[in-house]
């Protein structure tokens, strides 16, 4: 049997995924770590095992994986994008130090690692559209660079001390549950909210700006498959593409007007986050998760519209 630590668990993908391996493995079978606790997540806090932990801290997360028996974690404590360019120095900091201490205690205890990567390790010289799963990476954010690096580590500590790493690469995530944090595809997740409480939205996202997205089950879906996926058949251990869809923010807009007629929306470019997305992909090409472990999305623009809206409306109540 599993035992799982989560680290960064009180984030938008972990606060979900937790719920979701709770239920599959057990809860005092997953446990739950974050820098601190937090009050809108109490209830995840307070359903199973909770630590406070930071990964830089390397001697303290050796003990509560003592303490609880863990042979699996899921790391998910990064700076994100947008943050990162704010504080560099932090996100090399955290994304680095801290996989670097997680990998050192997997190499020691024998643990298996996942840690995914993002859409955020290309850059303007990779190919723009159904960028290959490899070709150049030449990021130009800190976020990326310490991703890129990531990929790397992860595949040096598996090839070297036979560490079970895994990971793939997100793109932009989407869901009702959590808001995100800091990361260049927020818009497309505010602009639901907005939609619903104000019939319009001002995206800081400029107009025919595409980007790779995804929506959260489809997310959660892809990591458990990874982490269950028979060994024997994967070659691309840390960084398998995975896709669902590809919109720019009147695609998405065109999707919530189906459902909301009388919705709008305009446009106040935030320029840094626009040249973060403009160094990214179009689209991803996920041929090889499909291929070496089934890897398959459910949920396309509209499907998540609908079930965006009608989820939004009840944790609202609209």
């Amino acid at each position: 049997m599993r035992k799982i630590l989560i680290t960064g668990a009180l984030g938008q993908i972990g606060s979900e995924l937790a719920v979701k391996m709770r239920g599959i493995y057990g809860v005092e079978n997953v446990i739950v770590t974050d820098t601190e606790r937090k009050a809108s997540h109490e209830a995840l806090i307070e359903s199973g095992p909770f630590e406070s932990l930071n990964i830089l801290d390397k001697e303290k997360m050796a003990e509560v994986i003592d303490k609880y028996k863990v042979n699996t974690i899921v790391n998910l404590a990064a700076i994100l994008s947008a943050t990162g360019e704010k504080a560099p120095q932090l996100c090399y900091n955290v994304n680095m130090n801290g996989l670097y201490n997680i990998l050192e205690i997997a190499r020691e205890k024998e643990i298996a690692v996942f840690t995914p990567s993002s859409i955020a390790v290309f850059g303007d010289s990779t190919p723009k559209d159904k960028t290959p799963q490899e070709t150049i990476m030449r990021p130009e954010t800190m976020y990326g660079v310490t991703k890129v690096a990531g990929e790397l580590l992860c595949d040096y500590y598996y090839n070297k001390f036979g560490v079970d790493t895994r990971g793939v690469r997100f793109p932009g995530l989407i869901s009702y549950d959590t808001l995100p944090g800091g990361g260049t595809t927020d818009y497309a997740v505010h602009i639901y909210y907005e939609a619903l409480k104000q019939k319009k939205y001002t995206s800081f996202i400029a107009a025919g700006t595409t980007m790779d997205m995804m929506y959260m089950p489809d997310a959660l879906h892809a990591m458990l498959m990874l982490l269950e996926a028979d060994p024997a058949k994967l070659k691309y251990r840390n960084a398998f593409n995975i896709s669902a869809m590809s919109f720019d923010p009147e695609g998405i807009a065109a999707s919530i007007k189906k459902f909301i007629p009388e919705f709008e929306i305009d446009y106040d470019v935030d320029q840094q986050r626009q040249n973060i997305a403009e160094s990214w992909p179009n689209s991803l090409d996920d041929s090889e998760a499909r291929a070496q472990w089934g890897w398959k999305p459910k949920y396309l623009l509209d499907d998540m519209t609908k079930d965006m809206l009608e989820k939004l409306k009840i944790k609202l109540k609209i």
